[in-house]
């Protein structure tokens, strides 16, 4: 990449591409300034430092996860929506386990906003169930860490007993929906169900 070429979203690229392709211990300043072609000292005209970066990866990767997520449950309510949901974001884990994995989990000003769209598809997608206010945030908070954590543990080979992992996420989304239908179980503030 050329000096000129680059600017905040290119460094961004430059350390998704090391992301995808060594992981993210692998992720320094000097690693993607190599890349970029530049002197370290370079970078600084575009990110402050390498907790900015991993800030902004961030912000890329849970904005990119926000679209996939979007786009799978667009059109669809209730459980169909939920198992499009989970079935999106484990794919995006899948296909990119390096950049999930570098995301920061901790809230940050310049992940918010992708982190807001996020949690608001996952609400929306929930809103078929009746859910309101504090039942609708425990809700949101259950099934992103269901997800979360079953992604994790399967691209970091933490699911070594024989039986199909496809096998157990699809028990997952039917647990996680028939717990959403069951009757008083998120604490509903609202009729339906």
């Amino acid at each position: 990449m050329a000096r000129a070429a680059l600017s905040p979203g290119a460094v961004v690229d430059v350390a998704l591409a090391i992301l995808d392709e060594r992981g993210p211990e692998a992720l320094t300043l000097a690693a993607v300034s190599a890349r970029a072609g530049v002197a370290t000292p370079s970078l600084y005209k575009h990110v402050r430092n390498l907790a900015e970066l991993r800030a902004l990866v961030s912000a890329r990767v849970i904005g990119d996860l926000a679209d996939q997520v979007g786009e799978a449950v667009l059109g669809r309510s209730a459980d169909d929506a939920i198992r499009a949901l989970m079935t999106a974001w484990r794919c995006y884990v899948r296909q990119h386990p390096n950049r999930y994995l570098a995301t920061l989990q901790s809230p940050d000003p310049r992940t918010a906003r992708a982190g807001e769209r996020l949690i608001g598809i996952i609400a929306a997608a929930l809103r078929a169930y009746g859910l309101e206010d504090s039942a609708a945030v425990h809700a949101v908070r259950c099934l992103r860490a269901a997800v979360h954590g079953f992604a994790v543990l399967e691209v970091q080979g933490g699911f070594g007993l024989p039986e199909d992992a496809d096998d157990s996420y699809d028990l997952l989304v039917r647990m996680l929906t028939a717990g959403l239908r069951a009757p008083g179980a998120v604490g509903r503030s609202g009729g339906g169900g």
